[in-house]
Formats: C-alpha cells, sequence, structure tokens
C-alpha cells in the first residue's frame, strides 16, 4: 500500500505500508521486503516526473527508541530539493543532530 504522509516534512513524502501486519521490519519475510523495494522504485519514478526533486532520503523507523510512532511497517521516501535545509550535508546522520557532523 502507498500514500502520501499526512504530516510531510517535503512535498511528496510517501510511505509504502507493508502488506501483513508486522511492527518490527526486521521481522519481514524475504519476499516482503523485496516487494516493498519494488514499489518504493516503482514511487520513487512517479515522484521524479510529479515533483522533480534533487534527491531522496528513504527511512524505517524501527521501534519507539528510533522514532517509530505507528506499530506498523512503512518506509519513508523523502523527497529533497535543493535549498531546503541550509546543510544537508549527510543525510539521514541528522536524526542526531549533534552527530550528523563528524
Amino acid at each position: 500500500m502507498v500514500f502520501y504522509d499526512i504530516f510531510p516534512v517535503s512535498k511528496g513524502h510517501t510511505l509504502i505500508v507493508s502488506k501483513r501486519h508486522m511492527a518490527n521490519y526486521f521481522d519481514l519475510t524475504k519476499g516482503e521486503v523485496e516487494s516493498m523495494q519494488q514499489m518504493l522504485t516503482r514511487v520513487k519514478k512517479i515522484l521524479d516526473v510529479k515533483f522533480h526533486p534533487d534527491g531522496y532520503n528513504i527511512g524505517v523507523n524501527v521501534n519507539e527508541a528510533a522514532g517509530q510512532s505507528v506499530l506498523h511497517v512503512h518506509m519513508h521516501l523523502i523527497p529533497r530539493y535543493k535549498g531546503d535545509v541550509e546543510n544537508p550535508r549527510d543525510g539521514v546522520r541528522g536524526v542526531i543532530p549533534e552527530k550528523q557532523n563528524y
């Protein structure tokens, strides 16, 4: 299942949701992970045409300590645009801001 995030961090922020209800990404089967990856590629192509982003972040939050608030596996595909943040260097390392620059 695929839909736009209701609290998007950028234009086109999309969620790819596992069909089977599982809370933890690491409990998915190999086939389920492959299906999510295939959908990720398909959705990226659609977002490229619709929003023309300059890059992407891809992420899965696993467990509360990592920010998981919805207990159903979902993958974030977040389009990124030049100038959307002052310093995009190190991308996902920014989830812990004091660890971003090394």
